[in-house]
Parts: C-alpha cells; sequence; structure tokens
C-alpha cells in the first residue's frame, strides 16, 4: 500500500491542554476523557473537534486450517451463519450498534459461502478462505496487497460519507490462530502464551491449539516484511483490517480498536507504519488470552475493561460512546471565566 501516514501535529496541543485545564472542575478531575480529549483535538488539528458518523465494519473471512478442526472448536461453517445473523440484526454488535447509533456495514473478505446481495453486506472476496498456514503462506503477497487495498476502500466509503471515527470488527472460525502468530512474530512472545481458548477450547483442545501453531512457526522462515508476515499467517479479514487502519489513520480519523484480533492487524499496520498509533484508541481490555500483553508491548492503556471476548467490534462499539463524551465536555463545558466561576489562586 502506498499510503502513507503523518504523525500528528503538536502546534495545538499547549492550546488544547489550556482549554481542557480552564473548564469549570478541578485540573485532571475527568480523567481519561481530558486525555482523549486531547487526542481528538490533535488527530483533527483542532480547538473543537467533534465526531461524525460513528462507523463499525465488521470483516468476515474463513481460514484454510479451521477447515481440519485442529484449532477450533466450531465447524468452519459458523463464520457464514455468524454473518447471516449480522444481516438479520441479531448479533451483539446489532445490538449495540443500534443502541450507540452507530452505522455498521459487513463485508464478506473471503468467506468460504456466497452469499446474495444484502443492503449491510459489501462483497470483497479475496476467495474463499484462506490456504492452510500448516503447509504453506495462508494468502499470496497479492491477495495479502488485494486485502489490504480493499480495507483502505471501505474507510474510504465511510470517511466519503462523513465519517471521522470508525472501529472494526472482524468474525472468521480460526482467527484467534492467526491472530496469535501474528503476535508471536511481532512481538517476540513464545507462542504459548499468546495462544488462548478463542471460540471455547477445552484444555486439550487448547494444548493441541499450541502444538499445531508451533509447528506453523516451525514451518516457515521468519517473514522478513511485515506485509510478508500477515500474508503467511494472517486471514484475509485481518488484512483487510490492517489496510483499513492505516487508511483511517491517513485520513486522520479517530480509530477505535477493538480487541485481540484487531488488535493483532494493528500490530502488523504499526510494523509498516509506526505513526498509525497516534490515531488509536484502544477500547477494551479483551479476556482473550495475549490481548494484554499485546496491549503492553504497544505501550497504550485500554479505556474499559469488561471481561469481554466476543469479537465483532463489540468492545470498539461500547468504547465509542466515552470518546464522544469526552469530545462533547471539550466543546460545550463552561470555562471558568464563561461561567464567572472562580477558579484556584495557587
Amino acid at each position: 500500500m502506498q499510503i502513507v501516514v503523518s504523525p500528528l501535529s503538536e502546534e495545538l496541543k499547549a492550546a488544547l491542554q489550556d482549554k481542557i485545564d480552564q473548564k469549570t472542575k478541578p485540573p485532571g478531575s475527568l480523567g481519561r476523557l481530558e486525555q482523549l480529549a486531547l487526542q481528538a483535538g490533535l488527530i483533527q488539528n483542532s480547538l473543537t473537534p467533534e465526531l461524525r458518523h460513528p462507523h463499525l465494519i465488521v470483516f468476515a473471512g474463513d481460514h484454510g486450517i479451521a477447515a481440519e478442526g485442529l484449532v477450533n472448536p466450531f465447524p468452519q461453517a459458523v463464520t457464514a451463519q455468524m454473518v447471516y445473523n449480522f444481516l438479520q440484526g441479531g448479533a451483539a454488535i446489532n445490538v449495540f450498534c443500534r443502541q450507540h447509533q452507530l452505522q455498521l456495514t459487513v463485508v464478506d473478505a473471503g468467506v468460504n459461502h456466497e452469499f446474495p446481495a444484502h443492503p449491510l453486506l459489501h462483497d470483497r472476496k479475496i476467495a474463499c478462505g484462506t490456504q492452510n498456514y500448516l503447509h504453506g503462506p495462508a494468502m499470496s503477497p497479492d491477495q495479502c496487497r488485494l486485502a489490504m487495498a480493499a480495507g483502505a476502500e471501505e474507510v474510504k466509503l465511510a470517511h466519503d460519507a462523513g465519517c471521522n471515527i470508525i472501529g472494526f470488527g472482524e468474525m472468521g472460525i480460526g482467527n484467534t490462530s492467526s491472530a496469535a502468530l501474528l503476535m508471536s512474530h511481532f512481538t517476540g512472545i513464545s507462542i504459548a502464551d499468546c495462544v488462548g481458548t478463542g471460540t471455547g477450547s477445552n484444555a486439550q483442545q487448547l494444548t493441541q491449539k499450541k502444538a499445531v501453531l508451533q509447528q506453523v512457526l516451525a514451518h516457515h522462515l521468519k517473514p522478513p516484511t511485515p506485509e510478508l508476515a500477515l500474508a503467511t499467517y494472517g486471514g484475509f479479514e485481518i488484512a483487510m483490517i490492517t489496510g483499513a487502519i492505516i487508511q483511517a489513520a491517513a485520513l486522520k480519523m479517530m480509530v477505535v480498536i477493538d480487541g485481540f484480533i484487531v488488535s493483532s492487524a494493528l500490530l502488523a499496520a504499526v510494523a509498516m507504519q509506526p505513526a498509525v498509533k497516534d490515531y488509536c484508541v484502544f477500547a477494551h481490555c479483551s479476556e482473550e488470552k495475549g490481548h494484554k500483553a499485546m496491549l503492553q508491548f504497544l505501550g497504550v492503556k485500554p479505556l474499559l475493561e469488561l471481561d469481554m471476548r466476543l469479537g465483532e467490534g463489540t468492545g470498539a462499539a461500547m468504547a465509542i460512546p466515552v470518546i464522544q463524551s469526552a469530545v462533547l465536555f471539550l466543546r460545550e463545558m463552561a470555562s471558568f471565566n464563561s461561567a464567572q466561576v472562580s477558579n484556584r489562586t495557587i
């Protein structure tokens, strides 16, 4: 991808901080909301930032290894079944998007199923699932580039419709395994410490999952570039999220990072474009093993800790109202001067 993400401008930082401090409250008393307000102002290069048309995009894709049932207790067919659930409005992400008035789009990144046309569904299918990375790369470099470009195009569509804050979700049986492999690659943490239960593996299945993923790492020489690592271990949905994150940051949108899978896509994005991280808000810490270590590696702190591990973008959907509150206090809360309230004297 020939997209360049610019570092945040620090030009307004002092003025933004002063505006935050002059609100009718003790300095720092709104905690993380003050940090979010500052970040929003820096991203938009404005003393009066605003959030417009918040949007969630859920990317769905199947994984070659999942067809063999080696790393997943649920059958691969569940990916397509859950996409239908999204389209029918019955999933958790649908409920939260309705509640918080968030636009929702579902993208077929590479599901092993042909869907009929639907107004919520965008067809970006690269193939009917990736290859089994136990035997070879999950996708070719060309397929990876196409997937990243498709994710970027989805973000452009949302941006062109007026959106300036966006979050991403995913659906793909087997994708916690891809995320664990990417995590191990980009962080250097052992695969055993990256692998979690995913969609409900029991102890025996978890032991097998760790063994299989160790074989995968042994099979592949360490890919020399972030793009090749993404092609080797990723899913089409993860590659699309990587491209989407980079494009959103390049367009100076606020990017809300969900849980374990989306964070693995971010690891690839940051390896390609380090400035991406400054545009990101980390919605929550997933209960999926490895996510806390991912966040620590990135040096970031999540907004929420609700013991969630569903995926679908549900953590991002819960965090966006908090971000909205941060921006609204900066825009609408009175200052000591405008409210004629005495400020502290020392």
